[in-house]
């Protein structure tokens, strides 16, 4: 069998890793999966959440749909400036971009990470709740992942990284062990990336809610490691000023662009 070929080419590490229990920890995580020394250059897609009629949430002097993308363009920027990163947006001005499309655009530029961003708020119009949390893909929504990762096969699997992996047949039922395991591989990696981004807040001092999973739809279909990070509550008036004053932009932009950069780097060892 033809599969065969392709499982003889997945290394034990990748394997005992795919199938060890991963719990949601803020601890980054060790035993990365190897990566192709031949590695494209660095993609990130960034995401500013809600945008156009979808405002999101709303502070006394903002809307998150602007606060978001403000923080974006300054990530991408440094992304591309410090990191020499592809950097893409899902939207770069005020529209509403469909959840599904917004992790295709990810999938088909093959992205190495996705990060959806917002700015988070409580149900009272104000509140003193306040902090950072970032989100992984809950186990509940993962099975739309499978379908994702099925779809972008030809993608996947036909660029420099995986084209010795060129005869793979995704209409093949045993290959869904390599769906699998790819799915384990993105859902470790977020709870890495996500712990990096959370300990980066709490290095500049930003209260730490930790690393969560839940089903969010934005992330359910990425084919990629993706977090959904909250840069602080709109609703509570301090953090409101700190995220959209520049030096609270810059803080929270260098937060960001150090954990990306540390992912990035873990990664390729």
């Amino acid at each position: 069998m033809k599969f065969l070929n392709i499982v003889k080419k997945l290394s034990f590490t990748l394997l005992t890793y795919a199938l060890s229990v991963t719990a949601v920890s803020s601890t980054p995580i060790s035993n990365d999966p190897p990566v192709s020394k031949n590695k494209k250059t660095f993609t990130v897609v960034i995401d500013p959440g809600h945008g156009g009629v979808a405002s999101g949430a709303a502070g006394r002097r903002s809307l998150e749909k602007n606060l978001v993308l403000d923080v974006s363009k300054k990530l991408k920027t440094a992304l591309e400036t410090k990191l020499g990163a592809n950097v893409i947006l899902t939207r770069t001005t005020d529209v509403d971009i469909p959840f599904r499309t917004r992790s295709e655009i990810a999938n088909k530029n093959n992205a190495d990470i996705f990060i959806s961003i917002h700015a988070n708020s409580t149900s009272q119009r104000t509140s003193k709740a306040y902090g950072t949390e970032t989100f992984v893909l809950g186990f509940h929504r993962m099975s739309e992942q499978d379908v994702a990762i099925r779809e972008n096969a030809d993608m996947l699997l036909h660029n420099d990284d995986n084209s010795d992996l060129g005869d793979f047949d995704p209409k093949d039922p045993s290959s869904y062990i390599v769906f699998k395991l790819m799915r384990r591989q993105y859902r470790d990696r977020s709870i890495r990336l996500a712990s990096y981004i959370q300990n980066e807040y709490t290095n500049s001092n930003r209260f730490d809610r930790g690393v969560k999973e839940l089903g969010l739809a934005v992330l359910s279909r990425a084919s990629m490691p993706a977090v959904l990070t909250e840069i602080g509550f709109i609703n509570n008036s301090e953090e409101e000023d700190y995220m959209l004053s520049d030096d609270g932009q810059a803080e929270i932009v260098e937060n960001l662009f150090q954990a990306i950069k540390k992912f990035k780097i873990s990664a390729e060892k």
